[in-house]
Order: C-alpha cells, then structure tokens, then sequence
C-alpha cells in the first residue's frame, strides 16, 4: 500500500533524500496534483512513462529547483516571463546545455519549466535538482485535485503521495518562449 503523507506532517530532510535517490511520487501544486521523481534520474523517468502510458519520446516537463538554474540552463530572450514565477505557468526554453536526463525530452532542445507557487516548491528548491512534473491523470481525463480521485492503477505504482487536501485550479498554461513571439500551447 502507498504511503500517504499530510503535507503539513512532512519531515522535508527525509524526502529529499528519498526523492533524490529517485522515488516516484505525487504532489500537490498551485494548480492540480502531479505525478513526478528527480529528473536527472533517468530510471525514474522511465517508470513515470510506464505509469502514464506515455510515448517515449513524448517530453515532460520539470519543476525548477530557482530562477538561477533556469537562466543556467536555458535561452532566456524575455526575462519578463522568468519574473512572474512562480506561478500557474509552464514556459517552454531552448537548452543552452542538458539539464535533465535525457529521456526527459529524448527529441529536443527544448524543455517546459515551471515553479508552482506552492509551499512544495520549497522542497525541489531544498533538493536543488529538477523534478519531473505531470499532471496524475491519464490522458482524456480531468485533472485531479484530490488524492481521493487517483487512480488506483497510478497509486500502487508509486511510492508516496503527498496530501495537501483539495486543489482548487487549473493546470498550469503552457507558453512556448523558443520563438521570438510567445505562443500558447494548446493541450
């Protein structure tokens, strides 16, 4: 059986250590609860792709660890997009150098990045590695916003669910910064 852990329990020093030995998790966001693991753990990747059924060599995105690691790693023209994280926002940014494990986004140079203004984010930022961030639905199918609505499929293929109650929003909108005009994506 999973292990469900309140977010206001947690102990932070246990679960980055277990997150960067490479568990898969589910965690609460500023928009709906998401599926993910330490992106630079290509194993972990993997299992996340099993899990949700996913293309190989569809990408996923990444929760930021901070501002400085996106502008290390990525092509940043409009630093104004970069200023409202965190947020309810998935940017999209070339490479300037592989900042992920390479199944992460096998056929690009491109990689969605976000930072949930969320209290979670305190905890990728206290791990300082990426993690990878999907939504915990499966394709066709609404968002969830309470662990209670979580697959059964999903849950006995992860090792810990972080509770924060019911999530009251949206999924995160998705801007495509790699041209020089920002375009919305299109789920």
């Amino acid at each position: 059986m999973v292990e469900i852990i309140s977010f206001h329990e947690i102990d932070a020093k246990y679960l980055v250590e277990r997150i960067k030995a490479g568990d898969i998790f589910i965690y609460p966001t500023d928009t709906v609860y998401d599926l993910g693991c330490n992106a630079l753990k290509s194993g972990s990747v993997s299992e996340i792709k099993d899990i949700m059924g996913r293309d190989r060599d569809k990408p996923l995105s990444v929760i930021a660890p901070s501002k400085k690691w996106i502008y290390d790693h990525f092509e940043i023209s409009k630093k104004s997009y970069v200023q409202t994280l965190p947020g309810p926002f998935t940017f999209i940014f070339n490479m300037k150098k592989r900042a992920v494990a390479r199944n992460v986004n096998p056929t690009l140079d491109t990689l969605g990045v976000r930072i949930p203004y969320h209290a979670f984010s305190r905890l990728v930022q206290r791990a300082g590695v990426p993690f990878i961030t999907t939504s915990v639905n499966f394709s066709g199918k609404s968002p969830v916003r309470e662990v209670s609505k979580i697959s059964r499929n999903i849950l006995k293929k992860v090792d810990f669910v972080i509770d924060d109650g019911f999530l009251h929003n949206q999924p995160s909108t998705i801007i495509d910064l790699t041209e020089e005009m920002p375009k919305i994506v299109i789920r």
